[in-house]
């Protein structure tokens, strides 16, 4: 069973993420140059973690997440409209009973040592995030793989347990980057990617130079980059607007009109899955009866959080995560609203009157999380319902609070398809990873298997369709809005036609994709 690039896309769950708008101070698109050379690309980042390293396994800031790409290719790209594309496989096909995909490697690309890349280097760097001792922040998603074996210089064969038509996604994720066999000094930075590591200050700073012998023809097209961590929006900004960095990520939406109308600077609104949320542990005794979390979603206004918090860049989701998207959104959930009342009864019903909890925030899972959290507050006291917001310290939210105290906020940025983000995030074996709600539901763990190995299409959509609703319905995700990647960037700065919508600066690639104007 052989993939090809359309196939590939419409089977592995590539959706048409959207468009991309870049504003400046006329309002209109702005259209990219032909590409020049040279300069250094200044970069602001808002999410990281002074105790971060280079290691694939871990990789959850979006400044790690950057520096990764700039240093590391993986088997596969997210390209613009979430299309998977070959990187470092230049193809991939699955046998009959879609449990054995077979990967064909690029030949002569050298790592950053002068290494020939081969395929004992990529079965040694899927074998990383595999196994009881991986701390691998992808290890549920890959515990489906049974071998993983070198049988050619160019080609790795995977082996899983269970037929999964989605499987080739996997190697697209951050953490899946090829890194030398047995080289475990990982902060070396070693890998195949665009630039190569001059020096790295977790929670401070990075600076790469160039990779003279990359082998992306039409990529890397400045001298170097640095990254900076600049957690607060306002001190980005004013960086940005000063001339002491040439792009950030994370624009504040309340403030992003004035932005756009600043001399010099464009704003870049991407619309692709990301949604906002608050989380109820559901093993938690307060949030473990269905009506209970049902009416705290009941009990927070959409609209107000798109108009106030996302100043209307976004729009109002149903508290599940596959948006349009994803090719298998489903259109026909009833959509929750704001319903006091509603909220009063079911909290009655469950003897849960009167429910006083603590929301836990910060701004690092986004932008305006604990003004969010402070507005959720408010349209919960109509239903009776007392939430107290706890602000956190920003370093170490993801470490200390998510998925930790039994209600907090998050945000996911989406994944390449509808079975790496349910598989990720809710299903059972992802229950000692991710799964951060605890949510342990027998319907939706059946149909998400089950979609892993249907070929069929429109059985596909119906399986997908089906955890969609059962999460809405009775998982402990509030997910009350879409929101769009708002970064900015100097108008000195020129992108691509298309800007990815999988992650923000380009997918968390512009330092490869991007270039300075001539």
């Amino acid at each position: 069973m052989t993939f090809s690039a359309n196939r590939r896309s419409v089977l592995l769950g590539a959706g048409a993420l959207g468009a991309t708008t870049l504003l400046g101070l006329s309002g209109q698109p702005l259209r990219a140059a032909t590409p020049s050379q040279g300069g250094t690309l200044r970069l602001g980042i808002g999410s990281f973690d002074s105790g971060e390293t280079l290691d694939p396994q871990v990789s959850e800031t979006k400044f790690m997440q950057n520096l990764q790409w700039q240093l590391r290719n993986n088997l596969i790209e997210v390209g613009a409209g979430g299309v998977l594309i070959p990187e470092l496989a230049t193809s991939w096909e699955a046998n009959d009973d879609l449990t054995v995909w077979t990967f064909k490697l690029r030949q002569g690309v050298e790592f950053h040592n002068g290494k020939v890349m081969d395929s004992e280097d990529v079965a040694f760097s899927v074998r990383l995030h595999m196994g009881e001792d991986s701390i691998s922040q992808i290890k549920s998603l890959v515990a489906v793989v049974k071998d993983v074996q070198a049988t050619a210089p160019d080609e790795v064969a995977i082996t899983l347990h269970t037929p999964n038509a989605s499987f080739p996604a996997v190697m697209s994720l951050t953490c899946m980057y090829i890194v030398p066999a047995d080289d475990m000094n990982f902060d070396a930075g070693i890998g195949t990617g665009p630039y190569i590591l001059e020096t790295y200050e977790p929670g401070v700073k990075s600076v790469v130079r160039k990779n003279p012998n990359y082998w992306k023809a039409d990529a890397a097209h400045f001298d170097s980059v640095e990254m900076l961590a600049i957690r607060d929006v306002n001190a980005r900004t004013t960086a940005l607007q000063t001339g002491q960095i040439d792009a950030m990520n994370s624009v504040d939406p309340t403030t992003a009109n004035l932005l756009a109308a600043m001399p010099g600077v464009d704003l870049i609104q991407t619309q692709g899955k990301v949604h906002y949320c608050f989380s109820m542990i559901t093993t938690d005794p307060l949030f473990a009866d269905a009506r209970v979390r049902k009416a705290m979603k009941l009990a927070i206004n959409r609209q107000d959080m798109v108009d106030k918090i996302l100043n209307g860049y976004g729009s109002i989701a149903n508290d599940q995560p596959i948006s349009t998207a994803y090719a298998y959104h489903n259109p026909d959930i009833p959509q929750h609203e704001y319903d006091p009342e509603q909220a009063k009864s079911l909290l009655a019903a469950a003897g849960a009157e009167g429910l006083t909890t603590t929301l836990h925030a910060s701004n690092t899972p986004f932008t305006g999380a604990v003004e969010a959290a402070q507005l959720f507050s408010e349209h919960a006291a109509a239903a009776g319902i007392k939430i107290e917001v706890a602000r956190e310290p920003e370093d170490g939210y993801w470490s200390n609070i998510w998925g930790k105290k039994p209600f907090f906020a998050s945000r996911w940025s989406g994944r390449a398809n509808e079975d790496l983000m349910l598989s990720l995030a809710y299903s059972r074996e992802a229950l000692g990873g991710y799964n951060a709600t605890k949510w342990d539901n027998e319907a939706f763990n059946k149909a998400l298997t089950a979609a892993r190995s249907e070929k069929d299409d429109a059985k596909r959509r119906e399986l997908y369709s089906e955890c969609q609703a059962v999460l809405s319905e009775d998982g402990g995700l509030i997910a009350p809005v879409w929101a769009d990647f708002l970064d900015a960037k100097s108008q000195k700065v020129s992108t691509g036609a298309e800007i990815s919508g999988d992650w923000d600066l380009d997918g968390n690639r512009c330092a490869e994709r991007w270039w300075f104007n001539a």
